[in-house]
Protein backbone atom coordinates (compact mmCIF):
# COMPACT_ATOMS: atom_id res chain seq x y z
CA UNK A 1 0.00 0.00 0.00
CA UNK A 2 0.87 3.55 -0.08
CA UNK A 3 2.90 5.55 2.30
CA UNK A 4 1.26 8.04 4.32
CA UNK A 5 1.73 11.58 3.85
CA UNK A 6 2.60 13.82 6.72
CA UNK A 7 0.36 16.07 5.84
CA UNK A 8 -3.49 15.98 5.82
CA UNK A 9 -6.55 14.16 6.94
CA UNK A 10 -4.71 11.10 9.31
CA UNK A 11 -6.31 8.54 11.61
CA UNK A 12 -5.35 5.53 12.59
CA UNK A 13 -7.48 2.63 13.81
CA UNK A 14 -6.03 -0.08 15.83
CA UNK A 15 -8.41 -3.56 15.87
CA UNK A 16 -7.58 -5.65 18.77
CA UNK A 17 -7.93 -8.84 19.32
CA UNK A 18 -8.79 -9.35 23.24
CA UNK A 19 -6.78 -11.37 26.04
CA UNK A 20 -6.85 -14.88 26.82
CA UNK A 21 -10.12 -16.45 28.23
CA UNK A 22 -11.45 -18.37 31.43
CA UNK A 23 -12.34 -21.70 29.43
CA UNK A 24 -11.62 -24.59 31.62
CA UNK A 25 -14.28 -26.80 29.45
CA UNK A 26 -12.54 -25.86 26.14
CA UNK A 27 -15.84 -25.06 24.08
CA UNK A 28 -16.46 -23.11 21.12
CA UNK A 29 -17.66 -20.59 23.31
CA UNK A 30 -18.34 -18.09 20.05
CA UNK A 31 -21.02 -15.51 20.71
CA UNK A 32 -22.20 -17.28 24.97
CA UNK A 33 -22.54 -14.67 27.42
CA UNK A 34 -20.44 -15.36 30.58
CA UNK A 35 -16.46 -16.03 29.57
CA UNK A 36 -14.49 -13.31 30.86
CA UNK A 37 -10.95 -12.85 30.90
CA UNK A 38 -8.52 -14.85 32.45
CA UNK A 39 -5.95 -13.81 34.54
CA UNK A 40 -3.06 -13.91 32.24
CA UNK A 41 -5.81 -12.51 29.84
CA UNK A 42 -5.84 -9.10 31.97
CA UNK A 43 -2.43 -9.12 32.34
CA UNK A 44 -2.33 -8.94 28.15
CA UNK A 45 -4.91 -6.19 28.38
CA UNK A 46 -3.00 -4.52 31.00
CA UNK A 47 0.35 -4.78 28.93
CA UNK A 48 -1.45 -3.29 26.03
CA UNK A 49 -2.77 -0.62 27.96
CA UNK A 50 0.58 0.41 28.72
CA UNK A 51 2.01 0.18 25.34
CA UNK A 52 -0.58 2.66 24.14
CA UNK A 53 -0.73 5.23 26.64
CA UNK A 54 0.85 7.65 25.00
CA UNK A 55 -0.66 7.44 22.11
CA UNK A 56 -3.59 10.06 20.86
CA UNK A 57 -6.20 7.53 21.42
CA UNK A 58 -9.37 9.66 21.50
CA UNK A 59 -12.41 6.97 20.88
CA UNK A 60 -12.14 3.15 22.34
CA UNK A 61 -15.06 0.95 21.28
CA UNK A 62 -15.66 -3.00 21.73
CA UNK A 63 -17.73 -6.14 21.14
CA UNK A 64 -20.49 -6.33 23.97
CA UNK A 65 -18.92 -9.46 24.51
CA UNK A 66 -17.35 -9.64 28.35
CA UNK A 67 -13.97 -10.28 27.19
CA UNK A 68 -13.77 -7.65 24.97
CA UNK A 69 -15.12 -4.68 26.82
CA UNK A 70 -12.66 -6.34 29.76
CA UNK A 71 -9.41 -6.09 27.09
CA UNK A 72 -10.66 -2.05 26.14
CA UNK A 73 -11.21 -1.35 29.63
CA UNK A 74 -7.41 -0.45 30.65
CA UNK A 75 -7.09 1.26 27.42
CA UNK A 76 -10.02 3.73 28.00
CA UNK A 77 -8.92 4.20 31.62
CA UNK A 78 -5.71 5.13 30.75
CA UNK A 79 -7.04 7.87 28.41
CA UNK A 80 -10.07 9.10 30.18
CA UNK A 81 -12.28 7.63 28.16
CA UNK A 82 -15.54 5.64 28.19
CA UNK A 83 -16.06 2.28 26.20
CA UNK A 84 -18.68 2.04 23.63
CA UNK A 85 -19.86 -0.79 22.36
CA UNK A 86 -20.77 -1.98 18.81
CA UNK A 87 -22.55 -4.63 17.91
CA UNK A 88 -20.95 -5.21 14.54
CA UNK A 89 -17.51 -5.83 16.40
CA UNK A 90 -18.78 -9.25 17.63
CA UNK A 91 -17.26 -12.92 17.35
CA UNK A 92 -18.28 -14.93 14.13
CA UNK A 93 -21.37 -16.93 14.20
CA UNK A 94 -20.93 -20.42 14.23
CA UNK A 95 -23.39 -23.63 14.38
CA UNK A 96 -20.40 -25.71 17.14
CA UNK A 97 -21.09 -22.59 19.89
CA UNK A 98 -20.96 -24.17 23.17
CA UNK A 99 -20.14 -27.51 22.12
CA UNK A 100 -16.21 -29.28 21.96
CA UNK A 101 -14.81 -29.26 18.57
CA UNK A 102 -12.57 -31.60 16.99
CA UNK A 103 -12.74 -34.77 14.72
CA UNK A 104 -12.24 -37.26 17.74
CA UNK A 105 -13.08 -35.92 20.46
CA UNK A 106 -15.63 -33.34 19.77
CA UNK A 107 -18.71 -32.05 17.52
CA UNK A 108 -17.14 -33.52 14.49
CA UNK A 109 -17.85 -37.30 15.87
CA UNK A 110 -21.32 -36.82 14.95
CA UNK A 111 -22.16 -37.43 11.59
CA UNK A 112 -25.36 -34.85 11.93
CA UNK A 113 -22.74 -32.60 11.96
CA UNK A 114 -20.47 -33.31 9.25
CA UNK A 115 -23.02 -31.27 6.75
CA UNK A 116 -21.75 -28.63 8.87
CA UNK A 117 -18.23 -28.64 7.20
CA UNK A 118 -19.02 -29.25 3.47
CA UNK A 119 -18.04 -25.57 2.16
CA UNK A 120 -15.14 -24.08 3.68
CA UNK A 121 -15.29 -21.20 1.19
CA UNK A 122 -18.79 -19.52 2.46
CA UNK A 123 -18.15 -21.11 4.86
CA UNK A 124 -21.05 -23.40 5.58
CA UNK A 125 -20.51 -23.61 9.96
CA UNK A 126 -20.76 -19.86 10.24
CA UNK A 127 -21.42 -16.38 9.21
CA UNK A 128 -20.58 -16.32 5.72
CA UNK A 129 -17.22 -14.36 5.24
CA UNK A 130 -18.74 -11.60 3.68
CA UNK A 131 -20.97 -10.70 5.76
CA UNK A 132 -18.40 -10.19 8.51
CA UNK A 133 -16.55 -7.87 5.85
CA UNK A 134 -19.28 -6.08 5.90
CA UNK A 135 -20.12 -5.55 9.68
CA UNK A 136 -16.39 -5.19 10.30
CA UNK A 137 -15.94 -2.47 7.29
CA UNK A 138 -18.76 -0.62 9.15
CA UNK A 139 -16.97 -0.33 12.07
CA UNK A 140 -14.24 0.51 11.19
CA UNK A 141 -15.31 3.65 9.53
CA UNK A 142 -17.55 4.41 11.90
CA UNK A 143 -14.64 4.38 14.29
CA UNK A 144 -12.74 6.74 11.81
CA UNK A 145 -15.12 9.51 11.63
CA UNK A 146 -15.30 9.34 15.62
CA UNK A 147 -11.62 9.49 16.28
CA UNK A 148 -10.87 11.85 12.81
CA UNK A 149 -7.16 13.35 13.01
CA UNK A 150 -6.33 11.06 15.99
CA UNK A 151 -6.31 7.84 16.74
CA UNK A 152 -8.95 5.07 18.22
CA UNK A 153 -8.90 1.65 19.41
CA UNK A 154 -11.46 -1.40 18.54
CA UNK A 155 -11.60 -4.22 20.40
CA UNK A 156 -12.90 -7.68 18.58
CA UNK A 157 -12.48 -11.49 17.67
CA UNK A 158 -9.86 -13.38 15.69
CA UNK A 159 -12.06 -14.31 12.69
CA UNK A 160 -13.34 -10.97 11.92
CA UNK A 161 -10.30 -8.76 12.27
CA UNK A 162 -8.26 -11.38 9.93
CA UNK A 163 -11.11 -11.63 7.95
CA UNK A 164 -11.69 -7.30 6.79
CA UNK A 165 -7.59 -7.15 6.96
CA UNK A 166 -7.65 -9.92 4.24
CA UNK A 167 -10.20 -8.31 2.34
CA UNK A 168 -8.32 -4.79 2.86
CA UNK A 169 -4.93 -6.52 1.84
CA UNK A 170 -6.89 -8.31 -1.29
CA UNK A 171 -6.24 -11.98 -0.30
CA UNK A 172 -8.87 -14.69 -0.43
CA UNK A 173 -11.49 -14.53 2.73
CA UNK A 174 -11.35 -18.62 2.60
CA UNK A 175 -7.69 -20.10 4.50
CA UNK A 176 -6.26 -22.21 6.92
CA UNK A 177 -7.24 -21.04 10.62
CA UNK A 178 -3.95 -22.36 11.85
CA UNK A 179 -2.43 -19.55 9.85
CA UNK A 180 -4.56 -16.34 10.67
CA UNK A 181 -1.70 -13.64 12.18
CA UNK A 182 -3.79 -12.59 14.69
CA UNK A 183 -2.74 -13.25 18.02
CA UNK A 184 -3.95 -13.13 21.42
CA UNK A 185 -4.05 -9.31 22.51
CA UNK A 186 -2.57 -8.57 19.27
CA UNK A 187 -2.81 -5.11 16.96
CA UNK A 188 -3.89 -5.13 13.71
CA UNK A 189 -3.69 -1.15 12.91
CA UNK A 190 -5.19 0.47 9.96
CA UNK A 191 -4.28 4.09 8.62
CA UNK A 192 -6.34 6.13 6.98
CA UNK A 193 -5.62 9.26 4.88
CA UNK A 194 -9.14 10.85 4.96
CA UNK A 195 -11.37 8.01 4.12
CA UNK A 196 -8.99 5.97 2.70
CA UNK A 197 -7.18 3.10 3.87
CA UNK A 198 -3.40 3.67 3.01
CA UNK A 199 -1.87 1.24 5.19
CA UNK A 200 -2.55 -1.99 7.73
CA UNK A 201 0.30 -2.89 10.40
CA UNK A 202 0.65 -5.83 13.13
CA UNK A 203 2.38 -5.93 16.55
CA UNK A 204 1.91 -7.53 19.26
CA UNK A 205 2.88 -5.84 22.04
CA UNK A 206 1.68 -8.63 24.92
CA UNK A 207 3.73 -11.50 22.46
CA UNK A 208 5.96 -12.72 25.97
CA UNK A 209 2.80 -13.10 28.33
CA UNK A 210 1.25 -15.54 25.02
CA UNK A 211 1.57 -18.84 25.55
CA UNK A 212 3.79 -20.74 22.71
CA UNK A 213 0.81 -22.91 21.47
CA UNK A 214 -1.05 -20.30 20.96
CA UNK A 215 1.07 -17.51 18.93
CA UNK A 216 0.13 -17.37 15.04
CA UNK A 217 1.90 -20.53 12.71
CA UNK A 218 2.35 -22.43 15.80
CA UNK A 219 1.73 -26.21 15.55
CA UNK A 220 -0.07 -28.34 17.70
CA UNK A 221 0.70 -29.64 21.13
CA UNK A 222 -0.97 -32.75 22.41
CA UNK A 223 -2.90 -31.79 25.30
CA UNK A 224 -2.99 -28.36 24.77
CA UNK A 225 -5.72 -26.63 22.49
CA UNK A 226 -6.07 -23.27 20.87
CA UNK A 227 -8.74 -20.41 22.45
CA UNK A 228 -12.02 -21.13 20.80
CA UNK A 229 -14.65 -18.93 20.03
CA UNK A 230 -11.99 -16.35 19.65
Amino acid sequence: MSTVKKDGDVTVVHLMRHGEVENPDGVLYGRLAGYHLSELGRRMADRVGEHLASRDITYVVASPLERAQETAEPIAKAHGLDIAADERLIEAENVFQGKTFGIGDGALRRPANWKHVVNPFRPSWGEPYIEQVIRMMGALNAAKDAARGHEAVLVSHQLPIWIVRSYVEKRRLWHDPRKRQCTLASLTTFTYQGDRIVSVGYSEPARDLVPAHLLAGAKPVKGKSKAFGA
